[in-house]
């Protein structure tokens, strides 16, 4: 297969004494959707829910628009890419997961309905798959384990929620420098300070906006032009009038 490579491990069985197995363990572990897991309850646990792991290349497809699935991925490493293409090729960034998050967990468990989005690997992945008829219903053993992973994933599906209706605040605006001024608001609130960094290049945050890069370019260019912000590469500065701006635009 050249560069791209998958390669798809059973993981019930860790080897505990080895450095490499530690590593996978420390790792799982750490994860927000196995928080308060025990070590010990690792590989019954694995096991339960038909855990296999798959290793993904940067810029390969890790599940296709259209595609139905009966599992959510965890996001053990690297970083996924969630896009949507329309009829026309246009493409748009829908969100993006670091390693701990998760994706496809809806589709997982409407089970009938095909994908919205394609997962992409943006750089090289590791992703655990789940089988979420398995999460959501306890097993014959009723291990102890179940109740804390549910409420673990419900605790992410919320703050994903949350992130969504955020998302559509941003793009529910009427220009593209409104659009820029709501998402850069918000991201200095995350960060509690006028100077922040974002996750986004120019590409990535045009297609999450939803606006063309090139006029989302030359609109940041004026925004700076008008002293409401300073920026290099990926780096930003609120200055005093952009809150003011922001209010403004929404009179």
């Amino acid at each position: 297969l050249g560069d791209v490579y998958k390669r798809q491990e059973n993981l019930c069985h860790l080897p505990q004494g080895a450095q490499n197995g530690a590593k996978k363990v420390k790792l799982l572990l750490e994860t927000p959707l196995f928080t308060g897991v025990a070590e010990t309850e690792l590989a019954q646990m694995l096991g339960c829910l038909a855990a296999r792991r798959a290793s993904y290349a940067r810029g390969e497809t890790i599940l296709h628009a259209g595609d139905l699935t009966a599992e959510l991925g965890v996001l053990l490493s690297g970083e996924v890419h969630l896009e949507r293409t329309d009829a026309h090729g246009n493409r748009e960034l829908v969100g993006q997961v670091h390693a701990g998050g998760i994706f496809a967990e809806v589709f997982a468990c409407l089970r009938d309905v095909p994908l919205s989005v394609t997962a992409t690997a943006a750089a090289p992945a590791q992703v655990l798959f789940l089988d979420v008829e398995r999460v959501l219903h306890v097993c014959p053993s009723a291990c102890a384990f179940h109740s804390r992973v549910v409420r673990n994933l419900l605790h992410l599906l919320a703050g994903k929620n949350y992130r969504l209706t955020e998302k559509l605040e941003h793009i529910s605006r009427r220009t593209t420098r409104e659009k820029l001024l709501s998402y850069l608001t918000a991201q200095s609130r995350a960060a509690h300070s006028a100077a922040f960094a974002i996750p986004f290049n120019r590409q990535q945050l045009a297609d999450y906006l939803a606006v063309d890069r090139s006029a989302m370019s030359k609109e940041l260019a004026q925004m700076r032009a008008d002293g409401l912000i300073e920026y290099e590469r990926n780096c930003f500065r609120l200055m005093p009038g952009a809150v003011c701006g922001l209010n403004n635009s929404e009179n």
